[in-house]
């Protein structure tokens, strides 16, 4: 692991100075074949991967008509060179989007375009080596897919799905990534990123039970594998052990306790994340979604929601249904599926809960727009309900909410620098760097307003704060799920 410093936070962001190949050394750790033929990609490196490379790209750009788009329509306009929290964090020019994207770009060029294939040095056409593949593996492990950059494209190319794309060629090539396919795996093993048996989830959802009923004295039930049950809650498998995640599921139960409303988790799809989609394989999202198919037509239940987890939600809200759909024997009154903000939000709206906001006063919280949800959802049946909805659930339990500045939430959010596949700790350099902008603007608002602690409904986010956090000066406790403030907020029992 190679040494580095925490940048400087200050006053205003700046655009850095370049430095050439400052990050050219980040790179994670290689898949083997224990964790690449699972998922159906060679163990090692092929013998003959360079056109193996060239026909899976090309493969690709037949499949996906976008992909094309985006590889003839960059004009290197500029507009997208300093939006990058990573680029922001390190000032390597590769991590400018549109320079990582030409990593792709140039390869494209030179073996699906005319000039490429005759002029390719005055086109930018590249061939692909040996090296440009390893640029490929370091640099598009230097981007979350948090799609900040194409808000500010004027021809909204989708940086994303360049990276997808260029990590889905280095799978099928046998050049993976360890992290993330490490944790399909296990979904595919266990049911779940963490690898946790039934016995396991069963034995912490009834120690669980046990901390609520000691704290507040009211049976508050975590129920697992309950077949009949009205709701299935498809949670990331963070939230049945990690701080501060447990809290939130926690603040879960209880909700649906307060609701009346019966439900239940399952052993079998006890995993809301989505690794398939930081690389790039719809065939492995769909493998991924379909165990939540199935578990909801085994359970017998009406409805899906989905706990607190960024890119779970993306996946949820804008491929569930094509990946594993239809849904048509759900209960068609709910949306299919539904986030646990719009269903708290919800029971708020109706006056279902009783809150004492009292009860939060200690904290004055902001709040982090996960990217995924930001840029990629919906939430409820309002334009931007994504936004609005989780904010007014944390003012709903607390009385001292402060925004960040505007330029670096909502749309514009910047990422926490741990997303898209890239939570892993022999990428901690890249995940300090790039955690920079948000932690600039949490800086900000803390030495204005007071803030004591940051509120997310992303898993990664939660998990990524709390490990940098200290490094930027702050407490690694000063992060927390929103469901944690309504679980602190909430009044059981009967409604007052």
């Amino acid at each position: 692991m190679a040494k580095f410093e925490t940048p400087e936070v200050k006053e205003y962001l700046e655009i850095p100075k370049l430095q050439e190949g400052v990050m050219s050394h980040s790179s994670p750790f290689l898949s083997s074949d224990k964790f690449q033929e699972p998922l159906g990609f060679p163990g090692e490196l092929v013998d003959n991967w360079q056109q193996v490379a060239i026909d899976k790209l090309g493969e690709l750009l037949g499949k996906y008509r976008g992909l094309q788009v985006f590889m003839d329509s960059c004009v290197k306009c500029g507009a997208c060179t300093d939006k990058c929290h990573y680029f922001l964090g390190t000032g390597d020019p590769r991590n400018m989007p549109v320079a990582r994207q030409d990593l792709l770009r140039g390869v494209y060029r030179r073996y699906f375009t005319l000039p490429g294939k005759l002029f390719p040095k005055l086109v930018g056409a590249t061939d692909l080596t040996e090296d440009v593949m390893n640029q490929w593996f370091s640099y598009f492990h230097q981007c979350s897919e948090c799609r900040r950059c194409s808000v500010y494209c004027p021809y909204g190319i989708d940086t994303a799905e360049v990276t997808m794309a260029a990590r889905e060629v280095m799978n099928a090539v046998g050049k993976g990534q360890k992290y993330s396919n490490e944790i399909i795996g296990k979904v595919y093993k266990i049911g779940n990123n963490l690898g946790l048996p039934q016995p396991a989830l069963e034995d912490t959802l009834l120690g669980l039970e046990e901390d609520v009923k000691d704290a507040t004295g009211v049976d508050v039930r975590y129920p697992l594998d309950e077949k009949g049950a009205e709701v299935l809650l498809v949670t990331p498998s963070a939230d049945f052990f990690a701080e501060p995640h447990v809290d939130g599921l926690i603040g879960y139960g209880k909700v649906f306790h307060q609701s009346g409303i019966s439900w239940t988790l399952s052993s079998y799809a006890s995993e809301a994340a989505n690794f398939g989609l930081f690389i790039g394989s719809y065939d492995n999202m769909k493998r991924i979604a379909m165990r939540i198919r199935e578990a909801a037509l085994d359970l017998g239940v009406k409805r899906i929601v989905f706990g607190e987890c960024g890119h779970a939600w993306r996946v949820a809200y804008s491929f569930l249904n094509t990946l594993a759909g239809p849904f048509d024997f759900l209960d068609p009154r709910y949306p299919v599926p539904q986030h646990i903000c719009e269903f708290t939000y919800d029971l708020i709206q109706r006056g279902a809960l009783t809150l004492d906001k009292s009860a939060n006063d200690h904290r004055v919280v902001t709040f982090h727009d996960s990217c995924n949800v930001a840029r990629a959802t919906r939430m409820g049946d309002m334009p931007g309900g994504q936004l609005t909805i989780p904010r007014e659930v944390i003012k709903a339990v607390c009385n001292h909410y402060v925004d960040m500045a505007p330029e670096t939430i909502g749309e514009a959010t910047f990422c926490c620098g741990g997303g898209g596949g890239l939570l892993t700790d022999d990428l901690m350099e890249l995940r300090v760097k790039g955690a920079l902008p948000r932690m600039a603007a949490l800086r900000h608002v803390t030495e204005e307003h007071g803030v004591t602690h940051l509120a997310a409904i992303c898993a990664i986010c939660k998990s990524q704060f709390s490990k940098i956090l200290p490094y930027y000066g702050f407490e690694m406790n000063q992060i927390v799920s929103v469901h944690q403030l309504v679980s602190d907020a909430i009044v059981l029992g009967a409604k007052q």
